[in-house]
């Protein structure tokens, strides 16, 4: 399942700039920032993970990976153990080590507790000046990624005005941690028998593309080290190593494949897709995309086949069924859904995504009666999924299907705390109030909705 939610404002941008982790262009706080949801993305960015936060000494599932819809190469971390990773990296990114080598760049930052660091020498500064560093970086860092260079020394400019000595202070102490989480993902990689060299090859794509658009740039207003400087430092280390070289399993190569042509399938236009995944490329990866593309523009005739034809390959693949389950239920054919997402939910027992979906086929159908049915795929998600709202809209729909009111208002009430709507969620935790007994725990969690709202008022 690859859905997009506007979950983030233009606020996002200072958070990022904020932490001095990997800077996004100015472009992205005009249009916001969207993130993406998908099961079978987001385990494979577990999988590249774990060998690296277990040697990092990072407890699992401490760290969550977000994945932005963005065709920029960019990643970072920001508001605790939060990794940020747009689509444009994964999608450019020749190889799974690639990939790797950014997620362990970002672990070494999360585990040197240079957010919790950077918040302090931030302290040390006025607000006047962390303000003008924050906009002149993002004036600077914009204008350099778009190459345009006078957008880049106009950064500049407001960086070295009268506050510039507190800035130079605060962004040497950025390119000091950028240093430091280069070292530390060497480190991991080498510790967890990964090569570097994806790495290397990734900023090495970096550096070239900002070459030009940097030459003229005061290295002492950057927050990250200057490109060949990081590259040259980067060599001697990671070319010492004895994993250098270490190619990728089949395993990963496959699965990275298959996510990069699930990401164009969902994200390009169809010409698009049909333009990087020809019919005469019959690979794996090919007809997942095409599958994806013919779907999305309603052509089940098309793309039914061509997932059964990638389940017929692939039966254990559980994001094939999913895959299917999803053509069917925007099809309008949430009965015939059913099944296929049963399947897949079998195949991967935690993916709290794809049980949501199997909930919402099960209340699609015509019978009520499939509602508990619902109810149950719901009460699983939960254990991965609790502040996904749409299970909370679901387990709504589910209950007002069973004539049960009291806990379909709580349930609209929780999605609607979640997704802000403080007014709405309001409402139906005080009607919802009212309908259960003093004391129950469904009687608790609607008055600690109601306090959570009125503390959202207040502040």
């Amino acid at each position: 399942m690859l859905k997009s939610f506007r979950s983030f404002a233009s606020r996002m941008l200072a958070v990022v700039l904020a932490a001095q982790m990997v800077l996004l262009p100015s472009a992205a706080q005009a249009r916001g920032i969207s993130l993406i949801r998908d099961a079978e993305i987001e385990s494979l960015m577990r999988a590249y993970t774990s060998p690296i936060f277990k040697v990092a000494g990072i407890k699992e599932g401490a760290t969550k990976i977000y994945l932005i819809n963005d065709p920029g190469i960019n990643a970072f971390v920001a508001g605790g153990q939060r990794i940020f990773i747009n689509t444009g990296l994964l999608v450019q990114a020749k190889t799974p080590n690639e990939v790797i080598g950014v997620l362990s760049h970002e672990t070494g930052h999360i585990s040197g507790g240079h957010l919790a660091r950077m918040g302090q020498q931030m302290d040390k500064a006025s607000t006047t000046a962390i303000l003008g560093m924050l906009l002149g970086a993002a004036a600077m860092v914009g204008g350099a990624v778009s190459g345009q260079g006078e957008a880049a020394q106009m950064g500049q400019g407001v960086m070295l005005g009268s506050q510039g000595l507190a800035q130079r202070n605060l962004l040497s102490y950025a390119r000091a941690q950028e240093a430091a989480a280069d070292q530390a993902a060497v480190k991991y990689l080498d510790q967890s028998g990964q090569s570097g060299e994806g790495m290397l090859t990734l900023f090495q794509t970096l550096a070239n593309q900002s070459l030009g658009s940097l030459q003229n740039v005061n290295p002492y207003v950057m927050s990250h080290p200057m490109p060949l400087d990081r590259i040259r430092n980067l060599e001697q280390i990671v070319k010492k190593s004895p994993n250098y070289g270490k190619p990728d399993s089949p395993e990963f190569v496959m699965r990275h494949k298959l996510m990069q042509a699930k990401l164009t399938g969902f994200l390009d236009s169809p010409q698009q897709v049909y333009q990087l995944y020809p019919r005469s490329d019959v690979s794996l990866a090919g007809r997942y995309a095409r599958a994806i593309a013919a779907f999305r523009v309603g052509d089940l005739k098309s793309a039914i086949p061509e997932i059964e034809g990638l389940i017929q390959e692939q039966p254990k693949n559980p994001y094939f069924w999913e895959l299917k389950g999803q053509a069917l239920i925007e099809g309008g054919r949430p009965a015939d859904a059913v099944a296929p997402l049963q399947q897949s939910v079998k195949l991967a027992p935690q993916a709290g995504l794809i049980q949501i979906m199997l909930a919402q086929a099960q209340l699609g159908t015509e019978n009520n009666a499939n509602a508990t049915a619902a109810l149950k795929t719901l009460q699983q998600a939960a254990r991965t999924e609790s502040d996904n709202v749409g299970l909370w809209r679901f387990r709504a729909v589910a209950y007002g299907k069973l004539g049960d009111i009291p806990n379909a208002e709580l349930a609209t009430a929780e999605a609607a705390m979640r997704s802000g709507d403080r007014e709405l969620a309001t409402q139906k935790a005080k009607s919802a109030l009212t309908k259960f007994p003093k004391g129950t725990p469904e009687w608790v969690r609607a008055n600690d909705i109601l306090n959570f709202t009125a503390k959202k008022k207040k502040g």
